[in-house]
């Protein structure tokens, strides 16, 4: 029980958070509310336009970090919590289309709030962000089952 918590509970909250920030309280609307006056702050002489879209930056930004974590949260629970013997392109690919799943279902959740709709751009971003996030883990497995020594990760190299 208590590595259910260590591992998949991260995880789950996680996702409640990605489902959170779909909500109307973190619309393009309402952010703009805090980070178009601190980018004014920043730089007072910067125009409208620019500001409204560095904005926008930020915000797409914030869904590839998102999703990055996600599947860096997911590939702990996967490799650290089960006893499988996988190989990394395998736990990759699953690892992706898993957050792919959440992508498309957190637009689908979108079609319900007023302020927000599904957006088939914010799916590729996302799944981007995805893909940044198992290339991360992919890597940080791959260094961790080449050590010597003893590594507790259970991953089949070259595979």
């Amino acid at each position: 029980m208590n590595s259910l918590f260590k591992f998949w509970l991260p995880l789950l909250i996680w996702i409640g958070v990605i489902f959170f920030d779909s909500t109307d309280l973190m619309s393009a609307q309402h952010t703009s509310r805090f980070i178009v006056p601190f980018l004014h702050w920043l730089n007072p002489n910067m125009p409208p336009e620019t500001a409204e879209r560095v904005h926008f930056i930020v915000r797409k930004c914030a869904h590839v970090g998102e999703y990055a974590i996600l599947a860096l949260l997911l590939f702990r629970a996967a490799v650290w919590m089960t006893n499988f013997r996988w190989s990394v392109p395998i736990l990759c690919v699953v690892i992706w289309s898993v957050c792919l799943f959440v992508a498309i279902t957190d637009e689908f959740h979108q079609t319900f709030v007023p302020s927000r709709g599904p957006s088939t751009r914010d799916i590729i971003i996302d799944s981007s962000g995805a893909f940044l996030g198992v290339l991360i883990a992919a890597i940080l497995a791959r260094r961790r089952s080449t050590r010597p020594g003893p590594t507790g990760c259970q991953l089949k190299d070259g595979q």
